[in-house]
């Protein structure tokens, strides 16, 4: 590659009025820059990002935002591609796929199913979510992979078969992962996983999709995304004392709670983004997801550039430098919605419990708390997570945790540390951050997600005990951690959970508050500070990446019909060419239900391969109307009441198909598309609801379910446990024409509502021929 210092005096002759035909070949030698070192001959083409977005700029004749540049830039056809925000369906073309582990699982069985031998794009599988935190790292990570061998021997010989990079178990979070490796200014990257838009933090469009729409990317399909809106938050001032990245998206959420930005990209843009770590802005796209968001993104600039530079990837910079003025926003560029935080006058903030929208400034909840109820004494203070576990967020933590330990003091609640990557846990081990953690009182856990996606064997409480725990996470849901519903768990800070765990209270504020150390003397905690990057190189640790091999014809990959971790795909049935008529309500769902209560995490992650057994957590969660209760639904046919899978798996023994009734932004939380996949395998067909969160909306039409809302929200209370729903209209179903629903009551009364939907013609076909796979299929055996 041509160094810097001879392309930077070729552009200078370039602009000097030196004949182009002379500096042409030199600029398109040193645009062929790979994407990763991993993948040398897949290379960042800007050019044609530039071609599009030139394209789209001529027929829309307006400036352009960089979300919109970049989704835009990425468009299957840019000349004839409709383009309206929050209303058209774009077919797009992203870059490459990222899965972890647990959904992994679902998308390589998808894409085996689907019969072809090879990903067209380049693609990674990450093992982050099966290590359960309880002993510490190392014991726990080689208890993992004596756990789960038979997961992750399917996972490496079918990332070996079918070109799928592979990082085996210790490697560390995905997200982390993607950041420190594949992510770049102007990516286009989807991940089957919700925080996948932590690759903002580096100006990529990163989005989180469930396995099959993976599986689309992989077999080269286009991607479909409805055409995002564009909220614009501008950032003033500098962020300084113990307010940190962090505080920004959790006062974000505050004002836009978990559905505001539903539908729509977060761009992050003005002077005060200047002031934010590259990983710090990770940290704020990451946590984007508990909004609802699409993904969210910041401008390139120079603390990208010094990211890039310290994770081997200059060149990558200096071709970014080359084409920035497409990986920033253009002025004048218009905004769907607009909110401004000044930095300079934003307070640290914790959120919670129970939800990651519940803000409250640090300085406020202790006396929140004790209003409320909630326990303030503080069981255990957790730091780490693929949102807040770089060099910067464990410096700022031990700097923290180096002045409680000079006045003789250690944490009075359990800490945990959780290293975001494998390149991260060496760095803090070389440069003293882990020992310090360690000697405040804390236990280093696995590279892994461990308790935030709760993998926690936690031993200190009993299941029902109502208690407090803190943590540097992204989501607090009911039960998420720990499986405990009377956990009540804040998010914030790594350095303000560290000050509270060493105070032991939510009563405690580091801004104002002092400590008693050892002596007796009195010593108020100083706003830590830390370097962004290390001063001496990363050091990489241990290697933990499996390539693919050239030709992955020959390895076999082997899927016991008796495992009980595994599965292979049987595909759903067809649609039948008629209405739904006379479908039993499985439940109707009361208040919030995520993702999490459709199909929960924590032990039944050892299933997510095995579709019929993990079907057995089917809406355990969700609290049924009727009785208030979780897990406890009537039997239509029977009268009794019974846990919600096994209902469902009657009904489907007695040929009777059946809908879910939920609420407000039904599937919020996680991309997990078994939440989908699990209530078609056992006979589902229509879930209604007042609105739905984005990717599980999709999920559910992957799988040839029906997603409706009510056009009126009022008709959720219309609809009651004991009746029966018939869909009427389905022979003419089509895009933006509304379906009708008969209710029928048990006393022979019926009424009729309305109900809406989002279906474009290609996701009408997923629905006609059973599944989004099963559609591709027929195009594949059309089209040989």
């Amino acid at each position: 590659r041509v160094p810097v210092l001879i392309l930077s005096f070729f552009q200078h002759a370039l602009n000097s009025g030196v004949r182009r035909y002379h500096v042409a070949p030199v600029l398109c030698q040193r645009a062929k820059v790979a994407m990763s070192h991993f993948e040398p001959n897949e290379y960042i083409n800007y050019e044609k990002l530039e071609k599009n977005i030139n394209i789209v700029r001529k027929r829309l004749d307006r400036p352009l935002t960089l979300s919109e540049k970049i989704v835009y830039g990425h468009l299957d056809d840019p000349a004839k591609q409709e383009i309206e925000r929050g209303k058209t369906y774009l077919r797009l073309r992203p870059d490459r796929v990222a899965m972890q582990d647990a959904t992994a699982q679902m998308a390589m069985l998808q894409f085996i199913s689907s019969g072809l031998p090879k990903v067209a794009v380049p693609s990674t599988i990450h093992c982050d979510h099966l290590i359960e935190a309880q002993s510490g790292g190392e014991k726990d990570l080689q208890r993992a992979k004596d756990i789960n061998k038979e997961v992750y021997n399917f996972l490496s010989t079918a990332g070996a078969k079918y070109g799928v990079g592979f990082w085996k178990p210790g490697s560390g979070i995905i997200h982390q992962i993607i950041l420190e490796n594949y992510s770049y200014p102007g990516v286009m990257l989807i991940g089957t996983d919700s925080h996948t838009p932590n690759g903002g933090g580096l100006g990529g469009i990163c989005i989180g999709v469930g396995g099959a729409d993976a599986v689309d990317v992989m077999a080269g399909i286009p991607w479909e995304l409805k055409c995002p809106k564009v909220i614009g938050v501008k950032l003033t001032g500098k962020l300084s004392g113990w307010t940190s990245p962090k505080d920004v998206i959790l006062k974000v959420a505050g004002i836009l709670t978990v559905k505001g930005g539903t539908g729509a990209i977060i761009e992050y843009h003005g002077p005060g983004v200047d002031s934010i770590s590259c990983t710090g802005m990770a940290t704020i796209c990451n946590m984007g997801a508990e909004i609802g968001a699409t993904t969210s993104i910041f401008p390139y600039n120079e603390r990208m550039k010094k990211y890039l530079g310290k994770t081997g990837r200059a060149d990558i910079a200096a071709l970014a430098d080359e084409f920035k003025q497409h990986l920033v926003p253009d002025s004048g560029c218009q905004y769907d919605q607009v909110i401004e935080i000044n930095l300079s006058e934003l307070k640290p903030h914790i959120n919670g419990p129970f939800t990651p929208d519940l803000a409250h400034p640090v300085s406020d909840i202790g006396a929140v708390a004790e209003k409320e109820g909630w326990p303030v004494d503080i069981r255990v203070g957790l730091i780490g997570s693929c949102t807040n576990s770089s060099y910067e967020d464990m410096g700022r933590s031990a700097a923290v945790a180096k002045q409680a330990l000079a006045h003789g003091l250690k944490c009075k609640s359990k800490f945990t540390i959780t290293p975001g990557s494998e390149q991260i846990r060496a760095t803090i081990e070389r440069d003293g951050y882990a020992k310090v953690l360690r000697d405040v009182g804390g236990l280093v856990l696995a590279n892994a997600c461990g308790p935030c996606i709760g993998q926690w064997d936690r031993k200190d409480i009993k299941k029902g005990e109502k208690n407090t725990i803190v943590t540097s996470y992204n989501r607090n849901f009911t039960g998420r951690n720990d499986a405990n519903p009377e956990t009540h768990a804040f998010v914030t800070s790594p350095e303000i959970v560290t000050a509270l765990s060493i105070a032991g209270t939510l009563k405690f504020n580091p801004e104002t508050d002092y400590l008693t150390g050892a002596d007796g003397k009195k010593f108020k905690l100083e706003a830590p500070d830390a370097d962004e990057l290390p001063k001496l190189e990363f050091d990489p640790g241990q290697d933990t990446y499996q390539y693919p091999p050239k030709d992955g014809s020959g390895q076999h990959v082997d899927v016991s019909p008796t495992s009980q971790r595994l599965q292979l795909l049987e595909p759903f049935d067809k649609w039948d060419g008629k209405d739904l008529e006379d479908m039993l309500i499985l439940i109707k769902v009361k208040g919030k239900c995520t993702t999490d209560h459709i199909s929960a995490a924590g032990p039944w992650l050892k299933f997510r391969g095995h579709l019929d057994n993990i079907s057995n957590n089917l809406l355990i969660g969700a609290i049924n109307i009727e009785n208030g209760k979780a897990n406890s639904v009537r039997n239509a046919l029977t009268q009794e009441f019974g846990p919600v899978p096994d209902t469902a798996r009657y009904y489907k023994k007695m040929g009777v198909k059946w809908a879910v009734v939920g609420d407000e932004n039904y599937g919020e939380g996680s991309s997990r598309e078994h939440a989908a996949l699990e209530p078609r395998h056992l006979g589902g067909r229509v879930i209604i609801t007042k609105s739905f969160a984005r990717i599980h909306e999709t999920n559910l039409k992957k799988q040839g379910l029906l997603p409706l809302t009510f056009a009126d929200p009022a008709d959720y209370n219309k609809i009651h446990p004991v009746d029966k729903l018939s869909i009427v209209g389905l022979k003419d179903f089509a895009p933006g024409k509304p379906l009708k629903c008969i209710i029928k009551h048990p006393n022979g009364s019926q009424e009729t509502i309305m109900l809406n939907h989002t279906f474009n013609e290609s996701q009408i076909e997923w629905f006609r021929a059973g599944s989004a796979l099963n559609r591709m299929k027929e195009l594949q055996q059309k089209s040989s």
